[in-house]
């Protein structure tokens, strides 16, 4: 239930053009918050490849400008794909650990003079069930989730004295643009995720963003340096 619990909160979402990003910044408006868009493609503020060295940085500046501030960071944007170990090229693998984590390293980094001055920021990174454990055929995706999660700990602890929370939320099988080809041509991976989640569903864009918009506000302001699972329960039976 949206609420005005975010009011005043200025905030950068990437990855917005779909799925947890996109529901994500839907919900941080629809609790108060002005939020900055950003993804490689769709209706956003900002249109680039945040994998390049210079993107976030850019990013930043005209979030700043536009919002008169900054104080809340939400890098959802990331990639994945089934790849079996052997033959994984270097490529592939690379371009998930800059996406998915180089990307999210250079926002936050860039970020910091806005969150310190800000004195009540808000980091909350998109881990997943894999940043705590391994599938097969994930090893890229996997490594860069187990990254997230440590780098948002070592973040945690050093700009906690600033007055800056930092969390991860670890979503488990949810339905989005980026998981629905390996559960249209998997159905029976589907299927496993829904029982082994004693939820018994997939998961929703929806449910994760609430929790975001949760870590975001001041109810959870003396809560930081955690991964937090939100899969259902699935977890529970790993």
């Amino acid at each position: 239930m949206a609420s005005d619990r975010l009011r005043g909160r200025k905030a950068i979402v990437t990855g917005a053009g779909s799925g947890i990003g996109a529901a994500t910044a839907a919900r941080l408006r629809a609790d108060g918050a002005l939020v900055f868009t950003a993804d490689m493609q769709g209706d956003v503020d900002f249109v680039a490849d945040l994998t390049t060295p210079d993107a976030n940085a850019r990013l930043i500046e005209q979030a700043v400008a536009a919002l008169g501030g900054l104080d809340t960071l939400v890098p959802c944007a990331g990639i994945s794909a089934f790849h079996p170990l052997e033959g994984h090229d270097d490529a592939y693998f690379q371009r998930v650990l800059d996406v998915n984590v180089v990307s999210v390293f250079r926002l936050i980094r860039d970020a910091v003079p806005h969150l310190k001055a800000a004195g009540k920021g808000r980091v909350v990174t998109i881990g997943s069930t894999t940043s705590s454990h391994g599938d097969e055929g994930l090893c890229a995706y996997a490594a860069s989730k187990h990254a997230v999660l440590g780098l948002t700990k070592s973040v945690a602890a050093e700009l906690g004295p600033l007055g800056v929370t930092v969390n991860c939320v670890q979503p488990g099988a949810i339905a989005t643009p980026m998981t629905a080809p390996a559960f249209t041509q998997m159905p029976e991976f589907k299927t496993f995720w829904e029982n082994k989640a004693p939820l018994r569903r997939l998961g929703q864009p929806e449910d994760i963003a609430d929790v975001i918009a949760f870590l975001c506000s001041d109810d959870a302001r003396f809560m930081s340096g955690h991964g937090v699972w939100i899969d259902g329960g699935a977890m529970v039976r790993h």
